[in-house]
């Protein structure tokens, strides 16, 4: 008989996931709006996610924002978590455990430290979102989902999460050991502590082995610099990305102040293609317009559509 984590490899690799990565205002979003609407007006069921505290896919879609999992047009469903849903989400799923570790230590109202532990403390809600994103592909109601993530420094805050855990579960008995008696039992602590790190490792693994990373800038030099550091982040985790999307990049300079500035993006687009030749490497041009709503979303659609290396 298949026991369980063979029966969850099969279900996600049917399921093609993206995790769009980038500082703000690069586009990020508008590529991962863009890559749903492909994949739906393929055929595929997609689900478009955004976790950034000011979700804006809505906006890009042109819709008012509504229920998680409504359908945009056949085949894409949309779902935005701000920060208020997603502290929502939290408290329900870990919350009063977590409370009842850290009320040992700290007195504190469950409503502040809520608070505080959601909008305060890095990477606590990417980490969050990591196991919901992994529980709906679990589900296998779409084939394809697309996550918007967070800006880049909040994401990457994450990955360390196993790291400090691991190290805490090494000190916790010394700790515990000096507690006085509470209403929380040292043992149901280390328990919480130890389902933590299952999470966190879990967590990751699905990160490494299911999830194809997405990378989303912009041709100028700060951009450029940012990139080094944040592959090598990610390369210490395991981590990969296979898609990278250059975007706003001047094709027609029909003035002398675009002539200039195409010139200068040409050398860190130079630059880009020599450092990251082996990634599959994506130029979205400078568009005329915003793009906002389904037609000017397909423009986009059609120039990343053969970048993508669908599964």
């Amino acid at each position: 008989m298949m026991d369980e984590s063979a029966m969850n490899s099969d279900v996600l690799s049917g399921v093609g996931i993206r995790v769009f990565l980038g500082k703000g205002g690069v586009g990020k979003t508008t590529c991962a709006a863009a890559t749903a609407l492909h994949f739906a007006e393929s055929g595929k069921r997609t689900l478009v996610l955004s976790t950034d505290p000011t979700p804006s896919l809505s906006h890009i879609f042109d819709r008012q924002r509504s229920e998680p999992g409504h359908e945009v047009v056949k085949h894409l469903f949309l779902t935005e978590l701000g920060l208020e849903e997603v502290r929502t989400m939290w408290d329900e799923r870990f919350g009063r455990e977590v409370y009842d570790v850290f009320s040992a230590f700290v007195d504190v109202e469950y409503g502040t430290f809520v608070e505080f532990m959601t909008s305060v403390l890095p990477g606590l809600n990417e980490e969050f979102m990591v196991d919901y994103v992994r529980r709906i592909a679990l589900e296998g109601r779409y084939r394809r989902i697309v996550w918007d993530t967070a800006p880049l420094g909040q994401t990457l805050a994450l990955l360390g999460t196993p790291s400090l855990l691991a190290r805490h579960l090494r000190m916790a008995p010394r700790v515990y050991s000096h507690l006085r008696t509470s209403g929380v039992r040292r043992e149901s602590m280390m328990d919480v502590l130890r389902r933590w790190e299952s999470l966190a490792s879990l967590c990751m693994a699905f990160l490494r082995q299911s999830v194809r990373f997405v990378m989303v800038t912009i041709p100028e030099a700060l951009a450029l610099r940012q990139l080094d550091d944040v592959f090598r982040e990610l390369a210490n985790y395991g981590l990969k990305v296979e898609h990278l999307i250059v975007n706003n990049v001047i094709t027609i300079a029909d003035s002398p102040f675009l002539a200039q500035k195409g010139a200068q993006q040409q050398e860190h687009l130079r630059q880009l293609r020599q450092r990251y030749g082996q990634l599959s490497i994506t130029e979205i041009p400078l568009f005329p317009h915003e793009i906002q709503g389904l037609e000017r979303l397909r423009q986009v659609a059609a120039v990343l559509g053969p970048g993508l290396h669908d599964r």
